[in-house]
């Protein structure tokens, strides 16, 4: 063989892994036959949909993994037309699917077909998870008072008193504060204490949804808006919330377009479902929340100026824990109190040597982090002790001289608890220096939001 046959295989060879490696790190399956409809490529995400190895697929015909419907790659091999959305039921577990096909032409000749593969049984499972955490948010009813705020320090006692006054009016409540400083909390409360109370409180975190559907799920949908929407169109949160109070959490994470229909229906008292355009007069008392510079994002562009102030009208700053750890024995004691009837255990003490230790900390977390540190001691300690000491405590963070010291202790637990403990060391660490912004933080991470608030989520800290 000569060689440029060699070469010329060599490159065959790369170009085809090259495809391979390409197809494989698509999310969606790909199938490929050629022009006599004998498999010749799959990727993984095939694989795991339809249950079925490479062996069994290639060099086989393409009706080899089909439960039920028929060959979409030979009635594209047949007419030379691409066909879309047919649905069937695939490899030995009969998984449902919407297969799409294009035929493959090289140089004005049919060689194959293209499919892709959608697995609608994971498209069902994330729509009835949407329509059950819907339910939730709809049934949700104002759960907390100012009754419920733990804290006698004078910060406290005056952000109360400002969200009492708060709550007597209609204007529009802005709460600022660092991550688990516990705006929902003060939100519950206003709305409890408001003339809106028994009215409906749906709370909704606009970080945790992507623009496009935080737009319907906020000013709802007509029929036939976009692919999938349901018949007839559906109602979003501020219809839903009409008569009572809409709690924006995480407001500085709603994009462009959202902040422009939120305005909007802020000043004219009307909102236009997403594919509509009818108005619909609405009656909500907003109350927003962030941790975010909402100023430094106004000054970037990145939140329009006009709503700011809209929603500034009301401001209330909520302290964080390192400015009112003179609370911190009223809130140990509370926590403990809730906590040991919720494990159903006696009711335990604490060593003074705890408080201090607490008192020294920093709290990045803030009083959020404080409850999983009491709820961790207390799962350390012995079903017949009754005292919590400062060994039953576990930090999730230790300040930099104690770091240092502890440089050359041995390592203890498994690797994969040894990670989990420093991925929440590094997640707490960028939300501190993100002042409590998480999409910062989540810039700094170098993740997505939403894959910062899934690990948020994964280690308690939210």
């Amino acid at each position: 063989m000569t060689d440029h046959k060699i070469s010329t295989l060599a490159r065959g060879e790369e170009s085809k892994l090259l495809l391979q490696t390409i197809i494989d790190s698509l999310s969606d399956a790909v199938s490929v036959v050629d022009e006599k409809g004998i498999g010749i490529m799959v990727n993984r995400a095939y694989t795991r949909i339809t249950g079925m190895t490479e062996d069994q697929v290639l060099k086989k015909p393409a009706t080899v993994d089909i439960a039920e419907g028929e060959s979409v790659h030979l009635r594209v091999l047949q007419t030379g037309k691409p066909i879309k959305g047919v649905r069937m039921k695939v490899g030995p577990f009969r998984r449902e699917v919407i297969v799409s096909c294009a035929p493959l032409v090289i140089k004005g000749e049919l060689k194959g077909s293209v499919g892709v593969i959608h697995d609608i049984t994971e498209l069902r499972r994330v729509m009835e998870e949407l329509q059950r955490t819907r339910r939730l948010v709809r049934d949700l009813e104002a759960q907390y008072t100012f009754d419920d705020i733990i804290g006698n320090s004078e910060q406290i006692r005056e952000t109360i008193e400002r969200a009492r006054q708060a709550s007597s009016t209609p204007a529009c409540v802005l709460l600022r504060g660092e991550c688990g400083t516990g705006k929902e909390l003060f939100a519950h409360a206003i709305h409890h204490a408001s003339d809106r109370a028994g009215k409906p409180f749906i709370r909704v975190n606009c970080a945790s949804l992507t623009d496009t559907l935080l737009e319907s799920e906020l000013f709802g949908y007509g029929d036939g808006a976009f692919t999938g929407a349901k018949k007839g169109g559906r109602k979003g949160y501020f219809e839903e919330a009409n008569g009572g109070t809409l709690f924006l959490d995480e407001i500085g994470a709603m994009g462009n377009e959202a902040q422009a229909r939120l305005l909007r229906a802020i000043q004219e008292g009307e909102i236009i479902r997403v594919g509509e355009s009818r108005t619909r007069e609405i009656d909500v008392r907003l109350v927003t929340a962030t941790n975010a510079n909402l100023e430094n994002m106004v000054e970037k562009g990145l939140f329009r100026k006009d709503l700011y102030y809209r929603l500034n009208v009301f401001p209330i700053y909520l302290p964080p824990l390192r400015e009112i750890k003179s609370d911190i024995p009223l809130l140990v004691n509370h926590f403990l109190t809730s906590l040991a009837h919720e494990y159903g255990r006696p009711i335990v003490e604490v060593t003074p040597a705890v408080y201090r230790r607490l008192k020294d900390y920093h709290w990045p977390g803030n009083v959020r982090e404080l409850e999983n540190v009491i709820a961790r001691a207390l799962i350390n300690l012995g079903r017949e002790q009754n005292i919590i000491e400062e060994k039953h405590l576990v930090m999730p963070f230790v300040e930099t001289t104690t770091a240092k010291e502890e440089d050359s202790t041995p390592l203890h637990g498994s690797l994969k608890k040894m990670h989990r403990s420093w991925e929440k060391e590094v997640l707490l660490k960028a939300l501190q220096e993100a002042g409590g912004n998480k999409a910062e933080a989540a810039r700094r991470l170098d993740i997505s939001v939403r894959n910062l608030y899934n690990k948020l989520h994964q280690h308690k800290i939210i």
